[in-house]
Parts: structure tokens; sequence; C-alpha cells
């Protein structure tokens, strides 16, 4: 497969989505907001806007009601976003070595 920086950036955001979706209830607000103000800045460098959106509202939701369910369903639509912007042949070959590559978070 060839290097695809793009590439690289949306598996970036998928671990960093994933790894907060396998942590949720282990980790602090402050990190939860800290690890999500992290990807809003990367998808606002290499303009992927919806992935940027939703991120920004998720802060806002931490910041007004903490964590709750409402997290993990902005994090689902984050990962569909990121998704949309993988052509067809990289998704199959990538997803299979995020998932395998997700350490957890500390707090």
């Amino acid at each position: 497969m060839r290097h695809d920086p793009m590439l690289a950036i949306l598996t970036d955001l998928m671990r960093r989505v994933d790894g907060l979706a396998g942590q949720r209830g282990h980790l602090s607000v402050m990190r939860v907001q800290d690890e999500v103000d992290q990807i809003r800045h990367i998808a606002r460098a290499f303009h992927l806007d919806t992935v940027e959106g939703l991120a920004a509202t998720l802060a806002s939701a931490l910041s007004l009601h903490g964590l709750g369910p409402v997290v993990l369903s902005y994090l689902d639509l984050m990962r569909d976003a990121i998704v949309e912007d993988m052509p067809v042949a990289d998704i199959v070959a990538v997803l299979p070595r995020v998932a395998a590559t997700v350490t957890p978070l500390r707090a």
C-alpha cells in the first residue's frame, strides 16, 4: 500500500475515537475534553469539517453535562464521518489494523 498522509491522519483520528470509546467510564471529564480537543484540532488542520464540528459539539456537551450516554453517540458519529473520508479500499485495509492497535488511555 502506498503511503498516503491523509490516510495516516484518518487512521490516527479513528484510533483516538476508538480509544475514547473503549475507555468510557474510566476517564475523567477533563481527560475526555482534552482528547476531544486534540481530535478537533487535528480535524481543523486537515479540513475535516464534519469531524471538527462533531468534536466541538461533544466538547460543549461535556462542559454542560459531563460524561454520559451522549458521549458514545458522538463518538459513533465521528467514527462514521472519518470512514466517509477514507477511500473504500483503504477502509477494508485500515480498520482491522486500527482495531488491533487501539491502546487504552490512562486517566
